[in-house]
């Protein structure tokens, strides 16, 4: 599974992007009630979005985490005027969800290079 995400993790990433854009700005009265709080919503939705690159780890993987960052402000700053409201305690929840998904993209790397070096 690891080595799909990694061969695709452009596409998943386009993806998601998308994904998070639409469901960020679209009316909050047309969207689903799905359990959870706000901020834990923000924080796994950035999580999954940094995975597929953390685990591709393209050289410019730095320049693209910082690029996360400006578009989830950026997303906060349109909301207000797509009847939504915007947060920075729901950007700080993001960039969370961004340094959580570099990690566990890095554990997962380390555990998949272990189990890989193990005699069969």
């Amino acid at each position: 599974m690891l080595q799909l995400i990694k061969r695709y993790w452009l596409f998943i990433t386009l993806v998601l992007l998308a994904t998070i854009a639409t469901l960020s700005l679209w009316p909050a009265a047309h969207l689903p009630q799905v359990p959870g709080s706000d901020k834990t919503h923000h924080f796994i939705s950035y999580g999954a979005l940094m995975l597929p690159a953390a685990l591709a780890r393209p050289k410019y993987l730095l320049y693209i985490a910082f690029g996360f960052a400006l578009f989830s402000g950026a997303i906060e700053l349109i909301q207000p005027y797509v009847n939504r409201y915007g947060e920075w305690l729901d950007m700080a929840a993001n960039v969370a969800g961004l340094a959580c998904g570099y990690l566990v993209a890095q554990v997962l790397l380390l555990w998949s290079n272990i189990k890989q070096a193990q005699p069969r």
